[in-house]
């Protein structure tokens, strides 16, 4: 029981330590200012429609119309019966944002590295490692919350993996059931299906093992446990991952059914993104070595070098004043790697590579070669379109790979190994079981890799152009004077950062040679690496992320601030679209104030998205007429903003005179070139065969008005004295809409590529749409279930935990 109670308070104060190391790296949280994080705004902006309808009525809407024309929810942190897990994330990230993430990382490694049997004082500075790797800081910064979410919950899925392998197989259940939960949760698959790769290096080399050992039956228990595990993790978020799927199809993600391009070209109907699309973030070979040299390749699109830089020297030199040239030199251009634009180098930590190559020199066990396996996967699938035989055989081949995007970002496994690994090579060199000279071979050899690798990238720095991107921006508007100072600069970085590095790597192989000699306790050699590691990241992080991101709580909750211009289309008090052309379909803050035809997410409706492509990028007011939109934002001779009326748009509904039948969704979006919106529509028979083409009479008394507007119930009152067909400026949605006529329900169908259209009866009618998704239903009677069972079997481990503990305390007195 003391040596329980030992455990126990030893885990709980590096708990404590890491809530500490949280709230000091982001200490301005304590001063209630949040990060501005860019993609939060935006996000801000796509759900505020949700939110203030959540607010106001206290139900979920689960469908918004002020983004991208109108789009279910789901993916804009809808809220869920039942959905138990949230709320046990929400637990444990007790931390004001960001520094909740970053306990979580830290947490999350640690329960991974005790999983491994790592001391627990090792354990902690992989923590720290892992979770102050550049990356992991970066994401943060810039408002990846669900990915740094969905990171941070890898470890522990890999720890109980790693127990149930260990034959702790009620635990392992446990740990794996809870981590797969919280990770299917925060909502980010692509990282989530990364993780997956690992797993699959992982029971592969376990499988190996257990052949080898003749532990078949071992295997293939732990696998049953896993399986069990997994499927009520996933299980407790079905509703999310439903709706997800169903979205999925929907949207860009999902295979189109278009088979030609804007200009008429025949093109590639792959069930994915297209290839260009995913591998548009692709890492350079060599740029790759950035996880040893931060700066290698310039270090993030804008540094600021301050008067250090030679910019700055020649800009005083011409006489510019030292406030601007401070401006400008705080915005260097030192980015020239081969991807389109980078926030931050994704530095692993030059002492963590060091420790790494230890580790694959005195680590034995199969540990070693599930974390190699998972580096060189992630390094090589990280240099996409550089090493296409490889990019190209897994988007054509490989399950789901094509759904994702930016393939630079697999990288994250990486970063998960390294740290792993080079904290199992501290263990190794802690371990008296060791041979001694088995230890000061791996650090020599270590040293001459590390040292090598310097010694090579120095001789090849003349083989580099640093040429960046941008430079003929710079060179175009500054001259070429100021580009080829620039470019010296990213020479400068290069030279001091790679010196950097080895400058760390030298002391750490002090640190570790005065204890193998017997000169420095073991306990202060642990304490020296864990400063030196932090040290060498968080000197980097800082210089990407610090306090000057940090601004008041009320910049971020109202992002975009109220204009003129706004004020003047809120007097509107009717329901139509505003389209910003300098938004296009990429940016929310109109969908903060407006119900917009753009707005911002990495899985867009794929329907609007081709109207955009063939239509709303060439000018053709026709289609902006039909999605309603009464406002297209201008700008004066002045650069100042102002809402132009479009005089022709369609309105909320109107009768048709003619269908127009079409035989593939080919034909329906080339139709729509010249197609008389308001009087005509055009509908795909191969996707609803019961519809008819026909004319249909319409008088001057015919008429569909709008009544009563609620994002997810919508009530139009229909006059007509003739059977009509009524088209809607609503995007049309396949699941989850039901139309009533009359309080009847009845079908509806699509027309004009995205809108919905209604048949409707001679007379005066009441109509009504309502989103009602089976989808949510369905997935929460399923979460229930799922998460029942769960809690059912934590309570049961508990307690045998318990009853097995009094027992040997029994037996031993």
């Amino acid at each position: 029981m003391k040596i329980g109670l030992k455990v126990f308070f030893a885990h709980f104060f590096v708990a404590v330590f890491f809530v500490i190391a949280a709230l000091a790296y982001f200490h301005p949280v304590l001063q209630g200012k949040v990060i501005e994080q860019s993609d939060i705004r935006q996000f801000t902006g796509m759900a505020k429609e949700q939110n203030d309808f959540r607010k106001k009525t206290g139900e979920e809407p689960y469908w918004t119309n002020s983004a991208f024309g109108g789009m279910p929810t789901y993916q804009l942190g809808a809220y869920y019966p039942h959905d138990y897990v949230k709320k046990l994330d929400r637990l444990i990230r007790f931390l004001p944002r960001p520094a909740d993430y970053l306990f979580l990382y830290f947490i999350g490694f640690y329960i991974l590295l005790c999983c491994l049997k790592v001391d627990y004082r090792l354990a902690a500075i992989g923590a720290l490692a892992f979770g102050f790797s550049t990356y992991m800081i970066i994401i943060l910064g810039v408002g990846h919350n669900a990915k740094a979410h969905a990171i941070a919950y890898l470890p522990m899925l890999l720890g109980g993996i790693i127990l149930a392998f260990r034959g702790k197989y009620l635990w392992g259940f446990v740990l794996t059931a809870i981590a797969m939960a919280l990770e299917v949760g925060a909502n980010h698959y692509q990282m989530t299906y990364y993780c997956m790769l690992l797993i699959l290096i992982m029971g592969v080399v376990y499988l190996i093992d257990a052949i080898k050992n003749k532990e078949l039956k071992h295997f293939s228990i732990a696998v049953v446990v896993l399986l069990g595990a997994v499927i009520l993790g996933v299980g407790a978020n079905a509703t999310g991952l439903m709706a997800t799927k169903e979205y999925a199809d929907w949207s860009t993600r999902g295979k189109s059914e278009l088979t030609i391009d804007p200009e008429g070209n025949i093109k590639e109907n792959s069930g994915g993104l297209d290839k260009e699309y995913i591998t548009q973030y692709s890492y350079g070979i060599a740029e790759s070595l950035n996880i040893f040299v931060p700066r290698l390749f310039g270090g993030g699109n804008y540094e600021n070098l301050g008067e250090n830089s030679k910019t700055y020297s020649f800009l005083i030199d011409q006489g510019v004043s030292v406030r601007q040239a401070l401006q400008f030199s705080s915005q260097l251009p030192l980015y020239w790697g081969a991807q389109p634009g980078v926030a931050a180098p994704a530095y692993v930590g030059a002492i963590i590579l060091f420790l790494f190559l230890l580790g694959l020199l005195l680590v034995k066990n199969k540990a070693k070669w599930w974390l190699l396996g998972g580096f060189i996967m992630s390094l090589v699938l990280s240099w996409g379109k550089n090493f296409g035989i490889l990019t190209d055989f897994m988007i054509d081949y490989f399950p789901l790979y094509d759904k994702f995007r930016a393939v630079s970002s697999i990288q994250v496994i990486l970063e998960l190994c390294a740290p792993v690994l080079a904290i199992l090579a501290l263990r190794e060199l802690f371990n008296s079981e060791v041979e001694k000279n088995d230890k000061i071979n791996a650090l020599k050899y270590s040293l001459f890799g590390a040292l090598g690798l310097g010694a090579l990238l120095l001789i090849f720095k003349g083989q580099f152009d640093f040429v960046g991107a941008s430079d003929p921006i710079y060179k175009r508007n500054f001259g070429d004077e100021v580009v080829s100072l620039i470019q010296l600069d990213r020479k400068a970085v290069y030279n001091s950062d790679l010196f950097r590095s080895l400058i760390y790597v030298l002391l750490t192989t002090l640190v570790i040679w005065f204890y193998l000699k017997g000169k420095l306790k073991e306990t202060f050699a642990i304490i020296a690496l864990g400063i030196l590691i932090v040290f060498d990241l968080v000197g980097v992080d800082r210089r990407y992320v610090n306090e000057e991101d940090f601004v008041a709580k009320r910049k971020m909750t109202q992002p975009f601030p109220e204009t003129a211009m706004d004020q003047q289309i809120l007097k509107d008090d009717g329901v139509y679209r505003v389209f910003d052309p300098s938004e296009g379909v990429n940016g929310a803050r109109t969908s903060y104030y407006h119900k917009s035809i753009g707005g911002y997410h990495a899985a867009k409706p794929a329907g609007l998205q081709d109207l955009f492509d063939f239509y709303i990028y060439q000018g053709n007011v026709g289609i902006l007429n039909m999605l309603n939109v009464k406002y297209v934002i201008q700008q004066d001779e002045e650069g100042n903003s102002y809402p132009a009326i479009n005089p022709d748009a369609n309105g909320n509904a109107w009768f048709v005179q003619k269908l127009i039948p079409v035989t593939s969704a080919d034909e329906e979006i080339k139709a729509l070139g010249s197609l008389d919106t308001k009087k005509e529509a055009v509908f795909n028979t191969r996707n609803f065969s019961n519809i008819r083409a026909f004319d249909f009479k319409v008088d001057s008394t015919a008429s569909i008005i709008l009544q009563h507007y609620e994002p997810n119930h919508l009530t139009y009152e229909s006059s007509n004295p003739n059977t009509g067909v009524a088209v809607f400026s609503e995007m049309y949605y396949a699941h989850g809409w039901n139309v009533y006529i009359d309080g009847q329900i009845t079908d509806h169908f699509k027309v004009d590529y995205v809108l919905r259209a209604l048949k409707v009866p001679e007379g005066k009618h009441t109509i009504e749409f309502k989103f009602e998704p089976e989808i949510v239903a369905k997935g929460s009677k399923i979460a229930l279930a799922s998460s029942l069972i769960l809690g059912l079997i934590i309570l049961g481990g508990i307690g045998f935990t318990l009853w097995r503990s009094r027992r040997e305390e029994k037996t031993d007195s």
